[in-house]
């Protein structure tokens, strides 16, 4: 088993995680992967149909993977096939593949900590994004923690302003990396 952390920046759309994830791999200087999904929606003029949604989880796993092979300590993970499950239950109910769902459980299981970004950060007009009102991103952002206390998965909630953010990342991705990463212990 690999003793490399697992850490994801999680939340609904617009809330920093890229961001934050990069800023992470930085300061930390291990690897990062980007949400798969942008860069489909880019190749493919921003369509994206049911029958996606299976070559959508196999990017985003192949973004982590590689990530992970090449992590020393610790890889972020920008989003995670969990998130890719929760869009796909937005957009296409009814029409995840059973296996994406299976994978995502199994591999939300290893990760070491979820970075829970809230939405209290103005949000950035994007033609991917769905939620730009204020009720509509707070009921997004609750689907993304419940989405967590659900499975009792180890989360911090990283919110404020950007150097706040990060200050919070920073210090939680060192309790894990200290304690050996047992996220419920660090938190």
């Amino acid at each position: 088993m690999s003793t490399v952390k697992r850490i994801v920046i999680f939340g609904t759309e617009s809330t920093g995680k890229t961001t934050l994830a990069e800023r992470l791999a930085v300061h930390f200087a291990e690897p990062w992967s980007p949400e798969f999904v942008r860069e489909f929606w880019e190749v493919r003029g921003g369509e994206i149909k049911a029958g996606d949604l299976g070559t959508i989880a196999l990017g985003q796993i192949a973004n982590e993977d590689l990530a992970l092979a090449r992590a020393r300590r610790v890889a972020f993970f920008d989003t995670d096939l969990l998130t890719c499950t929760l869009w796909d239950d937005l957009l296409f109910p009814g029409e995840c593949p059973a296996w994406v769902r299976v994978e995502a459980e199994e591999r939300a299981r290893v990760h070491a900590l979820y970075l829970l970004c809230a939405a209290d950060v103005p949000f950035a007009v994007d033609p991917q994004r769905c939620f730009p009102d204020t009720a509509s991103r707070a009921g997004a952002a609750q689907t993304w923690r419940e989405a967590l206390t659900r499975r009792n998965l180890p989360f911090v909630e990283i919110g404020g302003s950007w150097p706040e953010r990060e200050r919070a990342a920073c210090a939680a991705v060192t309790a894990v990396l200290a304690a050996g990463g047992d996220a419920r212990r660090a938190t």
